[in-house]
C-alpha cells in the first residue's frame, strides 16, 4: 500500500495503534488530500460480529438530531413528495422517524436487521436523495462505494467527522474507534471535493459533521441562511405543520399486506 485510495498520491505512515484490544495496525495519511486509511483491514469480519458496535451510545440521539436537520433540508430542496433513502440505515430508526414526520423514506442496509422500518425497504424505487449517516468511515474503498451509491441518486447527504488539523495523535481523537475497529477511512474537505469532482458533482460542507455531494448548484447564501440556528428552528416548526405523518397510513398499508 503506497498510494492514496482517493487521489492516487503518495501516502506516509503516521502511526500504529492497537485495535480490538489485540491487533497492531498501521495508519497512513495522503500527502496531498490528507485522507487517512488503515492497512488492509484483515480484521473486518471480527469487527462486524455485531454490525452496530456496542460503544455506539449515541445511535438514538443521533437519529433524532439528523431527522430534524433533514426535515428542513429535504423539504426546502426537494419538497415533501419525493422519495428518499437511508443508506446503511441500521435498525431503521431514521427511516421510521422520517416517515412519521411525513416523508416518503426507504431503508437499505445489507449488514443490519431492519427492526423499525419493515415493509419500507428499498426495492429499486426512484430515489431523489440519499442520506448516509456515520457510515462512510466504514468503507474499505470509499471512491468505488460512493460511485455505486451515486447510481441510485446523484444527491447524497452524509455525516462523518472531518479530520482535525493538525492530524490528531491516537490518544487525541476518539473517532479513530480503536475499541471496535470499524472505522478505517477518515476524510478532509479536500478529500470530498476530489470525490465530487471525479464524479462531475458538487461538494458542500454543511458543517464539520454534515456534508453534501450533489448534482445541483446550491446557492451558498441560501445554505448559510438556513443554517442560522434561529431561522432553522422556526423553519422546522413551520414545515412540521405542513407535513402529514405517514404513521397511520403505513400501519394500514402493512396490515393490508399481512392480510394478503
Amino acid at each position: 500500500m503506497d498510494i492514496c485510495k482517493i487521489c492516487g498520491f503518495d501516502i506516509r505512515l503516521i502511526f500504529n495503534n492497537t485495535i480490538l484490544q489485540r491487533y497492531n495496525i498501521d495508519y497512513y495519511q495522503c500527502k496531498n488530500c490528507k485522507f487517512i486509511q488503515t492497512e488492509e483491514p484483515f480484521w473486518i469480519d471480527e469487527a462486524y460480529q455485531n454490525s452496530i458496535n456496542y460503544t455506539d451510545t449515541g445511535i438514538l440521539e443521533r437519529s433524532l438530531h439528523f431527522s430534524r436537520i433533514m426535515t428542513v433540508l429535504l423539504y426546502i430542496f426537494y419538497g415533501k413528495n419525493k422519495n428518499f433513502l437511508d443508506y446503511s440505515g441500521g435498525f431503521g430508526i431514521l427511516t421510521r422517524r422520517m416517515r412519521d414526520l411525513g416523508f416518503k423514506y426507504y431503508w437499505y442496509d445489507p449488514y443490519t436487521t431492519n427492526l423499525l422500518s419493515k415493509g419500507f425497504e428499498y426495492q429499486d424505487q426512484k430515489i431523489d436523495a440519499i442520506t448516509i449517516f456515520e457510515a462512510i468511515e466504514h468503507f474499505q474503498d470509499p471512491l468505488s462505494e460512493i460511485k455505486n451509491i451515486l447510481k441510485i441518486s446523484k444527491n447524497i447527504f452524509f455525516s462523518t467527522q472531518i479530520i482535525p488539523s493538525p492530524t490528531p495523535k491516537p490518544e487525541e481523537w476518539d473517532y479513530y474507534g480503536f475499541e471496535h475497529g470499524q472505522h478505517i477511512s477518515f476524510f478532509t474537505k479536500k478529500t470530498f471535493s476530489i470525490i465530487a469532482k471525479k464524479n462531475n458533482l458538487n461538494y458542500y460542507c454543511l458543517n464539520n459533521n454534515l456534508h453534501l455531494i450533489t448534482e445541483t448548484n446550491i446557492n451558498i447564501y441560501k445554505l448559510k441562511f438556513i443554517q442560522n440556528r434561529f431561522i432553522f428552528k422556526i423553519m422546522y416548526y413551520i414545515i412540521g405543520f405542513k407535513l402529514k405523518t405517514n404513521t397511520y397510513s403505513d400501519y394500514e398499508q402493512l396490515k393490508t399486506s399481512l392480510n394478503k
